[in-house]
């Protein structure tokens, strides 16, 4: 296996628990906290990263499929951008 296709299988095995975690965290999260910090509602945020990490999860071809990168792109802009203002306005630690 070349040197790129290991590095894009250990981002895609890598990426399914930082999917998983942007679901889970996005569902565990008070709905009014969203449209707060004026981002997406508390239902589409779950539709996307439950839909992202659902793709990553079952990429049928793992890291050969294109696919699963919109997947991880979408649950890093939950993380990288949501997740903080969420946080800061509730007051929350994680």
């Amino acid at each position: 296996m070349e040197l790129a296709l290991w590095i894009l299988t250990i981002i895609w095995i890598a990426g399914i628990p930082v999917g998983v975690f942007a679901f889970v965290h996005a569902a565990s999260q008070r709905a009014d906290a969203f449209t707060a910090v004026d981002k997406l509602n508390k239902l589409a945020w779950m539709g996307i990263t439950g839909a992202a990490a659902l793709v990553l999860i079952f990429s049928t071809m793992g890291p050969f499929t294109i696919i699963w990168i919109a997947g991880l792109v979408a649950s890093l802009v939950y993380l990288v951008d949501v997740r903080p203002k969420v946080k800061e306005i509730q007051g929350r630690s994680w």
